[in-house]
């Protein structure tokens, strides 16, 4: 079972550190100055984290429920986070704007799947 979700095992650990690690890492590596970046970082990781759950998975979703249901898993897992931030974390601070956009990059992984889904199959 850890061989087959090996990919999305690997891409939620990122999201684990990158979720509880010192806002100060992120201070120092200040490349950019682009307004709500961390925005779409956030959608970007959780868009990653679905589109690899699909791939690892294509070939057992039967229908659109399906697909949905295992959705919920990154949508959590970003609430989780947020709270773990609001919790464990001194330097990070959870936002309700981090999970919509959390959602966001899982549903948009979702909807390209079904877009392209039928297309793959040829």
């Amino acid at each position: 079972m850890i061989y087959r979700n090996k990919f999305s095992i690997l891409v939620s650990l990122l999201i684990l550190y990158l979720s509880l690690a010192n806002a100060k890492t992120f201070e120092k590596a200040g490349l950019f100055d682009i307004p709500y970046l961390d925005k779409f970082v956030h959608f970007g990781l959780y868009f990653l984290f679905m589109g690899v759950i699909i791939l690892e998975h294509r070939y057992l979703f039967s229908n659109t429920r399906q697909i949905i249901i295992v959705a919920l898993i990154p949508v959590f897992f970003g609430g989780l986070m947020e709270l773990a931030q609001a919790g464990v974390t001194e330097t990070r601070k959870a936002d309700i704007l981090d999970i919509m956009f959390n959602t966001a990059g899982t549903a948009s992984a979702v909807c390209i799947w079904l877009f392209i889904e039928p297309y793959y199959k040829k």
